[in-house]
């Protein structure tokens, strides 16, 4: 279970400003339902002013979703349009007294609605249209500009935290190659301009060690890699700060363990899916790829992608890996 301030919880629990803004004049629509997050903000903003009066949002998605959206309202209200620009995805964390790192994406989520907002008010266009060859991302629609945004913004350093806050090959992960290109270009840049150690810039096809530094293998015989010894002893993780935390080595499960947390989620969700007639069964376990077989009327319901997406984020908060839900029919393997 993932470690949540009281502010999280709160908003969460009592989430200020949902709803349907009526007179909204700046609308921002962000994420979509089959990604497992979505994101509708409503502004009214004063036009001789262009300070925003109110600020309403609904939400699609988990808890640190619509905590960060009802976040951003709050921010904005009272604000003028140039103001609200200047917030950042770590103004609403920081608002929240801090986010998993795991959950950092739920924040940049409202940061770019957001801009859509904003470019909705003033009558330019703003989408999710990705130019020929810039998209890297299919699964969660993320792009080349998505991505150095955050991590400049962030200052990411490892291919794990630009996953945390973007979910950029959480999914398939056959985009990872394309992630590193991009982490390891604006890295490069960032630390010409100064915005970064050079010592701790990725670089691409390196080895990443505890601190969350990306090292440049080294080599002693033809094609051998060196490895990085990383110490068992228990450290305490407040003493971590949230990119040391992101980038920590995730515990190995083994497969008898993986199929005890699949099940474990299987069976929260299968009521819910039996109220409607459905089901899902567990087929096999596959490295981090597990097979799910959907059953009755989850087969052919149109909202079977949303149920796949939902069973993979529970797995991987659950177990912290990249578990990939893959779903297939009667003794496929």
């Amino acid at each position: 279970m993932w470690d949540y301030s009281e502010k999280v919880k709160e908003y969460f629990f009592d989430p200020k400003n949902a709803g349907v803004l009526a007179d909204a004049n700046a609308v921002g629509e962000v994420g979509a339902i089959a990604c497992g997050d979505a994101l509708k903000l409503m502004l009214k903003v004063d036009p001789a002013t262009e300070r925003i009066e109110a600020a309403t949002f609904q939400t699609f998605g988990c808890g640190s979703a619509i905590a960060s959206s009802s976040a951003l309202t709050e921010l904005v209200i009272g604000k003028t349009i140039d103001e609200a620009l200047k917030l950042t995805n770590a103004d609403i964390a920081d608002f929240l007294g801090g986010l998993p790192p795991e959950k950092m994406h739920c924040s940049v989520m409202g940061y770019e609605a957001l801009q859509a907002a904003v470019a909705n008010f003033r009558g330019e266009t703003w989408s999710d249209d990705h130019e020929e060859g810039a998209l890297i991302c299919k699964c969660f629609g993320v792009d080349e500009g998505m991505l150095e945004t955050a991590i400049r913004v962030n200052k990411l350093t490892t291919l794990e935290m630009v996953t945390f806050y973007t979910k950029a090959g959480g999914s398939c992960a056959t985009c990872a190659d394309g992630i590193e290109a991009v982490l390891a270009r604006v890295n490069a840049e960032m630390v010409a301009e100064g915005a970064l150690d050079a010592a701790a810039a990725f670089v691409a096809g390196g080895i990443s060690d505890t601190s969350g530094i990306i090292r440049k293998p080294q080599t002693g015989r033809a094609g051998a890699k060196a490895t990085v010894e990383i110490s068992d002893d228990f450290v305490p993780l407040e003493i971590f700060n949230e990119e040391v935390r992101a980038a920590a080595p995730k515990p190995k499960l083994t497969t008898l363990q993986k199929i005890r947390i699949v099940e474990e989620v299987i069976a929260e969700v299968r009521p819910t899916l039996q109220r409607d007639g459905g089901d899902c069964e567990l087929i096999d376990v596959d490295g981090d790829k597990v097979l799910l077989k959907l059953k009755g009327a989850c087969i052919n319901c149109q909202l079977a992608s949303m149920t796949v997406n939902g069973v993979q984020q529970r797995l991987m908060e659950r177990s912290g890996l990249p578990l990939r839900v893959v779903p297939v029919q009667s003794g496929a393997h």
